[in-house]
C-alpha cells in the first residue's frame, strides 16, 4: 500500500477529537492480494494479524508502522521516530524470474516521518517519511504523499484518498532491480544498474466502516507504477502494481 495508508486518520482523529483515551487498541486480522514482489506478474496472498495501540499521543505500536515515538507534536503536526521492518524477496516467490539472482532477506528498518494538517477546514494531511534499512536489501526509500477525507465521510463510515512518489538510493535499487554480471551469467537476465530518484508513483483509498462502537471493517486499495530504473529493469514483468487489502477489527 501507500506510506500514508498505515497511519490514515490518526493526526485527524486527534486534530477533531482531542479528548482521546489514554490507550487505544485494534486488533483483527487482515487478508491482502499484492505481487509477489516489486515488479513481480504473479500475485499472492498474505493473511495474518492486525494489530495497533496507541499510548496517548506519544507512542504506538503497529503491524503496520512498527514502534515508534512522536518526537514532536502539536494539534496539526506529527514528527517521530520509528523501528519497522522490510520483508525481502525470495528466488522460490519467482523461481523462472528468479533465478540466479540473490535472496534479499527480510530485515529491521529505522524510520523517520512527518505529518502535517493543512487546516481544520481543509483537512488535507501531508506525509513524509524516510526508511533505512538495516541489512537486507540495504539503502534507503523515502516516500511523500498526501491525502483527503472524501466527501460522504460520517462519524460510522470514513475514506481517504491520495497520491504519493517513492524514492530510493541505488544501493537499495541495486539490490532490488539490478543485475550484476556473475547474476546476468547465472539468470540470463542482461547486466543492469539502476541509478538513484524516483521508484515508483500512486495513489491509495482506504474506507472503514464501523458496526457499533467496537467492531469495524477496513478496505484498502492501492495502485502505483514503477518508474526510472525499476521500470526499466530486465527483472521487472510488469510495472502496474496493485494492492487490496480487507480486515476486520475490533477497537478496544
Amino acid at each position: 500500500m501507500q506510506e500514508w495508508q498505515y497511519s490514515g486518520g490518526i493526526i485527524l482523529s486527534q486534530l477533531f477529537q482531542p479528548n482521546q483515551p489514554e490507550w487505544r487498541a485494534v486488533t483483527g486480522l487482515a487478508a491482502e492480494l499484492q505481487p509477489a514482489y516489486d515488479g513481480a506478474k504473479a500475485y499472492r496472498v498474505l493473511a495474518g494479524p492486525v494489530i495497533n495501540v496507541l499510548y496517548r499521543d506519544i507512542a504506538f505500536a503497529s503491524t503496520g508502522e512498527g514502534l515508534g515515538v512522536n518526537v514532536l507534536k502539536g494539534a496539526y503536526y506529527r514528527v517521530g521516530v520509528a523501528l519497522t521492518y522490510d520483508l525481502g524477496r525470495l528466488q522460490r516467490d519467482d523461481y523462472a524470474n528468479l533465478r540466479g539472482l540473490d535472496n534479499i532477506h527480510a530485515a529491521p528498518a529505522t524510520k523517520i516521518f512527518a505529518s502535517y494538517v493543512l487546516s481544520k477546514d481543509f483537512p488535507m494531511v501531508l506525509r513524509f517519511d524516510a526508511r533505512e534499512i538495516l541489512g537486507g536489501v540495504g539503502g534507503a526509500v523515502s516516500d511523500v504523499g498526501a491525502y483527503l477525507p472524501l466527501p460522504g465521510s460520517s462519524k460510522n463510515f470514513f475514506w481517504f484518498a491520495g497520491p504519493s512518489v517513492t524514492l530510493a538510493t541505488h544501493h537499495f535499487l541495486q539490490n532490488e532491480f539490478g543485475v550484476t554480471a556473475s547474476q546476468a551469467l547465472a539468470s540470463g537476465h542482461p547486466e543492469f544498474e539502476p541509478h538513484s530518484g524516483l521508484e515508483a508513483a500512486g495513489l491509495g483509498i482506504s474506507t472503514t466502516k464501523f458496526f457499533g462502537h467496537h467492531w469495524m471493517l477496513n478496505l484498502d486499495g492501492a495502485f502505483s507504477k514503477l518508474m526510472g530504473s525499476a521500470h526499466s529493469s530486465p527483472i521487472t514483468e510488469r510495472s502496474a502494481r496493485d494492492v487490496v487489502t480487507l480486515s476486520a477489527n475490533y477497537q478496544w
